[in-house]
């Protein structure tokens, strides 16, 4: 089984680097960490700035790779992509995930407490982002942030424009995650991922902020193999044309 790991906002695809270590050398799983443009290999490409574009290309890109059983994990920003190519994969008669493990952010039909802030000064920014638990070393970094700041912003923008449109829910089992201390994302905003599944869901948290899945990383990709392994099931393998 693959799983598909969408970073969160301002990332790459080396947040998931240490997982399939973590993972224990289990070879019924293959951890393939998603590198979008604007960021680290890619750095030099223009990021999205609106989910559909992104689910558009990104699906077209994994066509040829889901002829196997595979599954979706993602992280804050990641976690929104998740689910929405999950929709557009059902929407288009596609092969479903085995299950969906969504981190760090409130299901998609809640209202945002939180004020959109892609656009704010740059200093403005950095205050919210140490509020998030962005390292201070980064947030101090003059170099760092002129590298990160762009891409960080067209993420925050996909977020802050993001519009949920209803549709029926997913039949695909669902496990939501979240730091104790996560002042953005709430357990009852985790809770409501539960709306989003005709089959089954879980909620754990852990003790941390919104960036959690750091210190936590044993445990939770623990936690992801044990949902995992309940999830095996045989796909319809598809016949896609090439991709560039």
């Amino acid at each position: 089984m693959d799983l598909f790991c969408f970073p969160y906002a301002g990332a790459g695809a080396s947040i998931y680097r240490q997982w399939q270590r973590a993972a224990g050398g289990d070879r019924r799983f293959r951890i393939v960490p998603i590198q979008l443009p604007g960021r680290e290999n890619r750095l030099n490409e223009q990021p999205y700035r609106r989910m559909a574009d992104l689910v558009d290309d990104f699906i077209y890109a994994m066509v040829p790779m889901i002829s196997k059983p595979f599954a979706f994990f993602g992280h804050s920003m990641g976690a929104l992509t998740a689910y929405e190519v999950a929709c557009a994969l059902r929407d288009r008669g596609m092969p479903q995930p085995a299950r969906l493990l969504l981190s760090a952010f409130r299901a998609p039909h809640l209202p945002s407490a939180n004020i959109k802030i892609y656009h704010l000064p740059d200093e403005v920014l950095k205050i919210v982002l140490a509020k998030d638990g962005i390292s201070p070393d980064v947030l101090a970094s003059e170099e760092l942030m002129r590298a990160l700041l762009p891409t960080l912003r067209a993420d925050l923008e996909l977020c802050d424009t993001y519009e949920h449109v209803p549709r029926q829910p997913l039949d695909v089992p669902i496990s939501a995650y979240g730091g104790e201390q996560d002042i953005r994302v709430h357990p009852e905003d985790l809770a409501g991922w539960c709306e989003h599944t005709t089959s089954t869901f879980d909620l754990t948290t852990y003790p941390g902020d919104h960036f959690y899945l750091q210190p936590a990383m044993d445990e939770l990709v623990k936690d992801v193999r044990l949902r995992l392994s309940s999830s095996f099931h045989t796909q319809t393998p598809i016949h896609g044309g090439d991709v560039a």
